[in-house]
């Protein structure tokens, strides 16, 4: 049989996108011309940003700007080779002594971007003789990890600590090394990782703990250490991985753990091997940011000022926030269309918001997920509560509309 383009364009996704384009309705790749720390513009037109994962709004901090340039100064635009090989420069290992310290552990490994950790690490990990154990609502590079593995996967229900005490308990004489897997804060709906009952129930069963704590850094503990300190687990978790994408304001992203367990990741993990090295710029501008939030604590305050704010402000609305503690907060609309017809209401209102829908979010579970910053002015946020009212008054979210094809 002939290929040709109904391959493509039968595609149940692809249908999809093509029925929100035909309705104008269509979010995403939307090109932002220009930005700040809190606003971005889009068609020629600026919008107050409240869809995006700069936590602390460094990604235009002066310091920060200027480490990266002086990191280009010195080392080049990049680095040209892997870490493995002709790629690991000074400014590498200094990030990653930089980082253990900060994280509380022996050793971390930088690599190239965040889910390249994910899946270089899990995969490195869980041998054919090994398993793990995930929360089903952890990150889709997580996932994806477990697929590469050679070793078994069991998922639990989202938080259900019960569920994964049998998991472990059926489990613990099959295999030689457990490992369970959680995000620190889930990144669709902001709610925070059990670990206190994880790491208990991980020492009774003799499993290792690895968090992913992509939007925990930066956010939670002391200065931003992340899930772990703020519980002061930090001794209890055996690996913790992050990304530089959020509050670290570039790419990239970093395990980190024990000396021996860092040093078998940095000769087996084949995503570290295999890929070119992070380049100066933006180990520059981690470094810078890192000097930041170890010394200037009105980020934080900034931070989770803006925070509350807006979770007082959207529950007084109306509008179901999923019990969110953190900067991100899920708006639940539950309808796929309507979440698209809000999403462009924001937008036509100078709002740019991110819709989450399935199989991102569980089927009529479909939400805008909004996230702040330590960078937003007031006067912004309550421009967007004005605007999310309008939204809730005309478009009644929870209630059923006709699906796209």
């Amino acid at each position: 049989m002939a290929i040709g383009p109904h391959d493509f364009l039968e595609n149940a996704t692809i249908r999809k996108v093509n029925y929100l384009k035909h309705h104008k309705l269509y979010p995403y790749f939307r090109a932002i011309e220009s930005n700040t720390a809190s606003t971005v513009v889009v068609n020629h037109e600026e919008s107050v940003m409240i869809g995006s994962n700069n936590y602390l709004g460094l990604t235009h901090h002066p310091y920060v700007v200027e480490k990266a340039i002086k990191a280009i100064e010195k080392f080049g635009t990049g680095c040209t080779g892997s870490r493995f090989l002709n790629g690991n420069f000074s400014i590498h290992e200094e990030l990653e002594e930089r980082l253990a310290r900060f994280m509380g552990h022996e050793s971390a490994l930088v690599y190239s971007t965040g889910m390249q950790v994910n899946l270089g690490s899990i995969s490195a990990l869980i041998g054919p003789r090994d398993c793990a154990f995930t929360d089903q609502e952890n990150h889709a590079s997580i996932l994806d990890a477990h697929r590469l593995s050679l070793g078994d996967t069991f998922k639990y229900k989202h938080h259900n600590m019960k569920e994964l005490e049998e998991l472990l308990q059926a489990n613990q004489s099959r295999y030689k090394k457990m490992l369970i897997v959680t995000d620190g804060v889930f990144s669709m709906t902001g709610d925070v990782a059990n670990l206190p009952a994880i790491c208990k129930l991980a020492k009774q069963y003799g499993a290792y703990v690895y968090v992913d704590d992509a939007h925990g850094l930066g956010v939670l503990g002391r200065n931003g250490r992340g899930t772990a300190d703020s519980f002061d687990l930090t001794s209890q978790t055996d690996f913790v991985m992050g990304t530089f994408s959020k509050s670290f304001a570039s790419i990239g992203g970093f395990i980190s753990g024990s000396r021996e367990s860092i040093d078998y990741l940095r000769h087996l993990s084949r995503t570290f091997i295999f890929s070119a090295a992070l380049p100066p710029s933006a180990v520059g501008t981690i470094i810078g940011c890192l000097d930041l939030m170890e010394k200037d604590n009105s980020l934080f305050e900034n931070l989770w000022d803006n925070t509350h704010f807006m979770m007082k402000g959207l529950k007084d609305i109306g509008y179901n926030t999923l019990n969110s503690s953190t900067p991100i907060i899920p708006l639940l609309i539950g309808d796929e269309l309507k979440v698209m017809k809000i999403t462009k209401f924001l937008e036509d209102h100078h709002v740019f918001a991110t819709p989450v829908i399935p199989p991102a979010a569980p089927i009529g579970m479909s939400l805008i997920r909004t996230s702040y910053s330590a960078a937003h002015k007031r006067s912004e946020l309550q421009y967007c509560l004005d605007v999310l009212e309008k939204a809730y008054q005309l478009f009644r979210p929870y209630e059923v509309e006709t699906h796209a094809p």
